[in-house]
């Protein structure tokens, strides 16, 4: 089982590695996606087996050893929550590459990159949702915003390419390293790296002083990555991605890494004030704020990135407001609350279906027509039947309309932000009235945006002129992906409970294990509730938004009332701007080109962080008492190489400087001699002998030292900086060794010849204890001659004739 699971997770990982073949060798026959699609169906048929064992309330943990010294193992756990994060990743993976082997031009497309890109995603996404080590998790977190860089800038020659993937990595890593802090803060707190070992041990948790700042950094990874506000720029700019790319990772996969994160960390967090506003609060602002622009983007993609902007705020504010439950505890009406977290994980699915085939969708009109501009789009229903249905299926059920999926969970929002306003605790008695309305305003730009998306496309007039080809429904190879998903919205509306079963209560159960031990989550979908607050809510959701889509042009100049200078991404370019030119004029001042400026920063560095260091932890304390005496000689020879190495500065000519350098090298081997180690006064030797002579040859060619004319103030920052580093290396030396932290190996190695067989323990040293060090130098220095050689030997043939000359 452990051998087989992790193999699961690798495996698109290791095919990745032979797409760049299949390319070379079948791609002018065979397009490389057919090869490629086996990978995420085999995934999918896999993970699908465990649902009957998950359904019953099992887990199940495998472990393969990683770096066990510091107990950081790959070690995967499957429970309800991971199990559904791991069907989306395989199952929407699974149509998303069967719709690229049509949309992706296997003649004009670099398919060997895509596909490669796509499996390592598809790879870090796995590993991520079945980590339960942190480390390891992190390293999976890390390595989806890398392949997601690579999967945004495709097609790279685009300017918007790179932009969007520069500004998806710079934000996502930010909140990447964020997080690691956090993690990192947490593993103090419950000196474990496990999440499941964290999960079972969660009493003493919050009284830690840590426990805030964990929650707030690990939060700015989970918002950074499903783009939370005010981290959402970078999702509207991911778009010039291919469609197929926007259709898995924006839709179905990546953005929902903060998602799962952020229930995952629920029962660690869940219960804190500070968990339940920062994940509720940041969580329907960004419902709020992904609704209200989506309705003034006229492109297609940039209107679905704002409602999947929208979308994933209502899925974390749900998160947050269901945290409630773990508050109130087991007996305490605590699956009133529970039913948010329910809802969260439902409406997760639904978006995973409506989402993913309103992607499919618009890339299918750009890919008919042309473009994706609103403006140039109409009367596309009767030209394209197949694709208006589907577009009718996915924004209907985005806007919450019967009999459709997002109905249903929609529904169940509105009944979680309904209770919430009742609830005691946390201050919300204050301001809980605002969540229920501001989640029905948010709703009602949902209806808007979701109306634009279908009868701005599909109604009114063609405008063929605008257009430049003759339009038709796409092939069937496009639609199949589609139509799977659109199928899946009205499934899942009719038969929602099959769901509940087999996925969502057990996932349920994960978010809250302590509520589910005691038995108080089983939770039923019903599209029927009788006349209750939530079926008026979505009435008038229904009415005032037809209203104002009616009405659309009357007030959609209010849209530009708003400044631009203010705007989020202007925010950003700017600031990008700024650090980019302080950045020059600071690069500018100090890469003066002049290898004794960048000495002194060096060692001024140096001395300011060794010396303060020492200074501010008492570092300066070192006692003699245990020091051998000093005779004559060592101190007539230590005087004598003080006198040479101050005669190396002041030398006029290379000769007499060069001669004094070899002069304090022979010095050093005399200590060596007064030390009893004749070997290393031998080498000292032999080496000062060959340099000396290697620096004659060179130096005799180079012509004169000039006398350099230089002020006083030159010499007197030469003088501070060297006098303080000699000072302060000196101390550092003095303290070492009268403060010893351990004790000292040497006893070790007076075993030598027990040890390595070896008479001289010098020479048992450099070869036996460090043969491997020694193994390197030498392998460093065969490299270089390498390199020297090639260098040598492809030089060019004119350059070659020259020399002859």
């Amino acid at each position: 089982m452990s051998f087989w699971f992790h193999i699961m997770i690798l495996i698109p990982f290791l095919f990745a590695i032979a797409v760049p073949y299949i390319y070379k060798q079948l791609t002018p026959r065979i397009h490389t996606g057919w090869f490629v699609l086996f990978i995420p169906l085999l995934i999918f048929a896999y993970l699908f087996a465990f649902i009957p064992q998950i359904s019953k309330g099992n887990t199940i943990t495998a472990t393969v050893p990683w770096i066990p010294a510091y107990n950081i193992n790959f070690t995967t756990h499957i429970d309800g929550l991971s199990l559904i994060f791991g069907l989306l990743i395989s199952g929407i993976g699974s149509l998303v590459i069967l719709y690229s082997i049509f949309y992706m031009s296997k003649h004009r497309e670099a398919l060997h990159n895509f596909y490669v890109y796509l499996l390592l995603f598809m790879g870090a996404m796995l590993g991520l949702v079945f980590s339960d080590n942190i480390v390891v998790l992190y390293v999976f977190w890390e390595t989806t915003s890398v392949s997601s860089f690579l999967l945004i800038a495709y097609w790279y020659e685009r300017e918007k390419s790179r932009y969007g993937a520069q500004k998806s990595m710079l934000i996502t890593i930010f909140g990447g390293l964020a997080m690691l802090a956090g993690f990192i803060m947490l593993s103090m707190i419950t000196d474990t790296y496990s999440i499941r070992e964290m999960v079972s041990n969660t009493a003493d948790i919050p009284s830690h002083s840590l426990f805030v700042p964990a929650m707030v950094l690990i939060l700015i990874g989970a918002f950074t990555k499903s783009a939370q506000f005010p981290f959402s720029i970078w999702l509207p700019d991911a778009m010039e991605a291919p469609t197929p790319i926007s259709a898995y990772l924006h839709s179905a996969t990546m953005v929902k890494a903060g998602i799962y994160l952020v229930a995952r960390l629920t029962p660690i967090f869940g219960g804190a004030a500070e968990w339940f506003w920062l994940v509720s609060g940041v969580g329907i602002i960004t419902l709020l704020y992904g609704s209200v622009n989506a309705v003034r983007q006229t492109d297609l993609k940039a209107l679905l990135a704002y409602s999947t902007i929208s979308q994933l705020g209502l899925i974390m504010s749900l998160l947050g407001l269901g945290s409630a439950s773990l508050y109130y505890g087991v007996g305490n009406d605590s699956s009133v609350y529970a039913v948010a977290i329910f809802a969260a994980i439902f409406h997760l699915v639904n978006h995973s279906t409506f989402k993913g085939c309103l992607f499919m969708v618009v890339g299918i009109i750009d890919h008919e027509t042309g473009t994706r501009d609103i403006r140039r789009l109409g009367g596309l229903m009767h030209l394209m039947p197949i694709s208006f249905t589907l577009t009718v299926i996915g924004s209907f059920a985005m806007a919450g309309l019967p009999p459709f999926n997002g109905f249903l969970s929609k529904e169940m929002f509105f009944t979680a932000v309904l209770n919430v306003s009742n609830m005691s605790v946390f201050n919300a008695d204050a301001i809980g009235m605002a969540i229920p309305v501001i989640a029905w305003i948010a709703s009602v730009f949902t209806f808007v945006y979701s109306m634009i998306l279908v009868f701005k496309t599909f109604r009114g007039k063609n405008k063929p002129e605008k257009l430049g080809r003759d339009v038709h429904e796409a092939p069937i190879g496009m639609l199949i992906s589609p139509l799977i998903l659109g199928s899946l919205v009205i499934v899942i509306f009719f038969f929602p409970n099959v769901l509940s079963h087999y996925l969502l209560n057990p996932a349920l159960h994960a978010v809250l294990p302590t509520l589910a031990e005691a038995g108080e989550l089983n939770v039923k979908i019903s599209a029927w509730h009788g006349w209750n607050p939530e079926l008026f809510m979505t009435f008038g959701v229904i009415g005032l938004g037809a209203l104002l889509y009616i009405y659309l042009k009357k007030w959609y100049r209010i849209y530009h009332l708003y400044p631009d200078n203010f705007t989020l991404n202007n925010m950003y370019n700017l600031g990008l701007e700024k650090m980019e030119s302080s950045s020059k004029l600071i690069t500018e001042g100090y890469m003066t080109g002049f290898i004794r400026d960048y000495l002194v920063y060096i060692f001024s560095f140096i001395i300011l962080v060794v010396g303060g260091a020492m200074w501010l932890f008492d570092g300066f304390s070192f006692d003699p008492s245990s020091d051998a005496p000093a005779n004559f000689f060592e101190l007539g020879l230590m005087f004598v190489m003080i006198v040479t190495a101050i005669t190396v500065m002041f030398s006029k000519t290379r000769l007499t400087a060069i001669v004094a350098v070899g002069a304090l090298g022979f010095l050093v081997s005399f200590f060596f001699v007064l030390f009893r180690a004749p070997d290393l006064a031998l080498t000292q030797l032999v080496v000062e002998t060959v340099t000396t002579a290697l620096f004659l040859l060179c130096f005799y060619h180079l012509p004169q030292m000039k006398k350099e004319i230089s002020r006083v103030r030159f010499k007197a920052v030469n003088a501070f900086i060297s006098i303080g580093v000699g000072v302060l290396v000196t101390i550092v030396a003095l303290a070492a060794n009268g403060n010893r932290l351990f004790e000292t190996i040497s006893s070790f190695y007076e075993n030598s010849y027990e040890l390595a067989g070896a008479k001289n323990i010098v020479n048992a040293i450099l070869v036996d204890f460090r043969g491997f060090d020694t193994m390197l130098e030498i392998l460093v220095l065969t490299v270089a001659g390498l390199g020297v050689y090639t260098l040598i030997k492809l030089r060019p043939r004119r350059d070659r004739n020259e020399g002859a000359e």
